[in-house]
This record gives structure tokens, sequence and C-alpha cells, in this order.
């Protein structure tokens, strides 16, 4: 069992080969039990500080409703690597989410999941460790090659990496950046889509992963004064 602790005193070449030997248990079958519960998490940080807030909303879904929270401050002595992000950031959504009154059945990450040069992000590592099904939704890519998509809500195009699709390039509002979705652990990428489109309400980013953001954000302005 990993636990936050697990990652302290990982070196960067030890965190590649555990992503090497999570991504022989990532599991893409479309979920087939229903979604009542919807969670968003993300992390705020300064890249040149060991200090890390992180957060989950759990929203009634469909109908974006918030029913629970949960946030938390932790010291984090891993580096800031392109690729090995996670590796600052699950150990304190580990402790957030063990903080939660409700889990939600499935969670979506503001980062990625199989989109990542090892198909190793932050939201298909979470769902490997917790067993639980996630989705990423980041606001920018990562890796792999995609055509625009169109200027209406909701036209979306696929994202490539050596023609293996690993995403879903999305647009949620006209004349707004798209954002990036891609399937964590243990939904499909249709599914992935299909549930970030639900999310969607007047703003760019999907609300479980908005609210999110602004908890987490309230917290470190906390934690700043």
């Amino acid at each position: 069992m990993i636990t936050p602790e697990f990652y302290d005193n990982l070196t960067p070449s030890e965190a590649v080969a555990l992503q090497k030997e999570l991504r022989e248990k990532i599991n893409l079958t479309p979920l087939s039990t229903p979604v009542r519960y919807i969670g968003g998490a993300d992390i705020s940080f300064n890249k040149f500080e060991t200090t890390v807030y992180a957060g989950i909303v759990v929203l009634k879904y469909p109908e974006m409703v918030v029913q629970a929270h949960a946030s938390v401050t932790c010291t984090v002595q891993f580096p800031y690597i392109s690729g090995l992000l996670a590796f600052r950031e699950v150990p304190a959504l580990l402790k957030a989410w063990e903080a939660l009154t409700l889990k939600p059945d499935l969670l979506v990450l503001d980062g990625h999941g199989i989109a990542h040069p090892r198909r190793l992000g932050i939201a298909t590592h979470f769902g490997i460790v917790k067993n639980l099904p996630t989705i990423g939704c980041a606001k920018t890519r990562l890796t792999g090659v995609y055509q625009e998509p169109g200027n209406n809500r909701f036209d979306h195009t696929p994202l490539f990496h050596k023609e293996e699709q690993i995403g879903t390039v999305l647009r949620t509002k006209p004349n707004c950046n798209p954002v990036f979705v891609s399937p964590g652990h243990k939904v499909g990428m249709e599914q992935s889509l299909q549930i970030i489109t639900q999310c969607c309400g007047k703003y760019r980013i999907p609300e479980p992963t908005r609210l999110a953001h602004m908890l987490v954000n309230q917290e470190r302005v906390k934690g700043s004064q």
C-alpha cells in the first residue's frame, strides 16, 4: 500500500521506474456502475517552495451541487520536474482524500491521465494508487499532437502520441482555449469526454476542478497571511 510518506525519499530515477511499474496496471475499461457523486481535485504550490495545498470537492452528479470538501496543507520534498509532478502532488491528495467525509464514485483531477509521455499523469497515478475511477482534465498540453477543435461549445478533436489516441482536446466555451481530457484509470476514452461535458457550466473549466481550484487557492491565501 502506497502511503503519503512513501514519496518522501524517492529519487527522480526511482520515480520514473515507479511510473513504468504503475503503467502496467492501467485499466481503461469503461466504468459500468452509475456515478452519483463526482469529485474534483486540485493542487496549488510554488515550484520553488516545499508547501503544497491540496483540495477535493465532491458534487452530486450530474446536478453539480457541492456535497462535501476537504483540504490539507503539506510539506513535500520531491523536486519540481516536468513529467514527475505527481510525486509532489499525490502525497497531499492522498491526505485530502482520507479527510473526505463523502467519497466520490469518480474523481476528476486538474492534470493529465494517460496524456503523458509515460502514460502516468496525476489522474492515472492517483487512480491506480487508490483503485479509483479517475479522469484528467488539464488546461495545457503536456505531450501529443492535435488539430485545433472548432470554436463551438463541445467541439473536440483527438490528441495523439505516436499514433495512439491519448486524450481529447475539448472546446468548453467559444473563444476560449480548449482543455485536454484524458482517461486516468477504470474509465474509457469516450466516457471521459462525455462525463466532462456533463460537468461543464458557464466557465472554461469543468465545475469539479474549477471549485477545487477555488478551494486550494483560498487555503493558499490563508497560509500566506
